[in-house]
């Protein structure tokens, strides 16, 4: 398995912000991971990730438990939180080569080029990422969770306030990565999921929703579409 989460819990005081979830992801699939605003998507991945320590439970990255060996599983995952952590003060090579050293990677020079030639940022390398569009700065971030190639990625609404057309190129990008590393990520656009996920993940008020192939969660709901299955999940009392 990529990631193996087991009886996830997360307390923020007295709210559970993750209630005993369990999961797991195969090598090269690609999990669309969905609920509504404030149901511990964010959290779950940020405990994935080894930046929150869970309540209780544990998460394995690559056979790897993140809270024994955290540093460790940081090399195994690209990871793109929701708020895109840029320094606007600095260029857009200039920060690759800033994250690049944090990885302690060799030939840096030639793996920035790959990377910025992948991700599509090759006519605004030159500018400071303060100066870029919204498209583009979600794009340096995916270029820094890919630069030192992990085998994981974790991405929190990686297209959020792009345009149709930057969309789709994202979309794209997420879907050539996925052919040979495992994907997990979080979106609200769920013609989204259907264009590109292997399986999905539906999450609500922290407890685990749903966990199947479209295919099986449409049997599993007499042939609804992925909206109404999300919808009747995501707005009962339970």
């Amino acid at each position: 398995m990529s990631i193996e989460v087991s009886q996830l819990t997360r307390m923020y005081g007295e709210q559970k912000a993750v209630d005993d979830i369990s999961f797991s992801l195969n090598r090269g699939e690609i999990v669309g991971f969905l609920g509504p605003n404030g149901a511990g998507k964010s959290t779950t991945m940020k405990i994935i990730t080894g930046y929150l320590k869970p309540s209780q439970g544990t998460a394995v990255v690559c056979g790897i438990d993140v809270q024994q060996n955290p540093i460790a599983v940081k090399r195994k995952i690209g990871y793109l939180p929701e708020a895109n952590p840029l320094y606007y003060d600095m260029y857009v090579q200039e920060y690759l080569y800033f994250v690049a050293d944090v990885h302690g990677l060799p030939n840096k020079k030639q793996k920035i080029k790959d990377i910025v030639d992948t991700v599509g940022l090759t006519p605004e390398r030159r500018k400071k990422t303060g100066q870029l569009s919204k498209g583009y700065k979600q794009r340096v971030g995916l270029a820094a969770a890919l630069l030192h190639d992990p085998e994981v990625l974790v991405l929190d609404e990686p297209t959020t306030g792009l345009d149709p057309n930057q969309i789709v190129e994202i979309r794209e990008l997420i879907r050539n990565l996925g052919k040979n590393k495992t994907v997990l990520f979080s979106t609200h656009i769920l013609q989204e999921v259907e264009a590109i996920c292997d399986r999905v993940i539906i999450i609500n008020k922290g407890r685990l929703a749903a966990n199947g192939t479209l295919d099986e969660l449409k049997t599993g709901h007499e042939g609804k579409s992925l909206e109404e299955i999300f919808k009747n999940l995501t707005t009962n009392n339970n």
